[in-house]
């Protein structure tokens, strides 16, 4: 899957590019349309630990996904954000199977 990675405001080492470049390629087995996908790193201005956010927007016929997660890491946020991305998915895919 085509995916385009945006660091904001920093730049994301090769070694957490490719960890979540894997991390998206897996949600292709529950659906195997997605057309591409986007993912937004970011330092958030919380306090506290949680401030990391990883953003997964995934172009699918007729529809985009859409997922956010904070986290202390970005390897956790992207663990959880994937995660929620999963869930959609599947729930998409049952949709698109009611219609037909």
């Amino acid at each position: 899957m085509k995916l385009q990675m945006h660091s904001i405001h920093f730049e994301a080492d090769r070694q957490l590019t490719d960890f979540i470049q894997q991390k998206v390629d897996k949600l292709e087995t529950f659906y195997d349309r997605i057309v591409e996908g986007e993912v937004f790193l970011k330092h958030n201005n919380n306090d506290g630990t949680n401030n990391k956010t990883v953003e997964i927007k995934l172009f699918v016929p007729g529809s985009t996904l859409f997922s956010k997660e904070d986290a202390s890491s970005f390897e956790a946020a992207a663990d959880a954000a994937v995660e929620a991305m999963r869930r959609q998915l599947k729930k998409f895919k049952e949709k698109q199977m009611a219609h037909h």
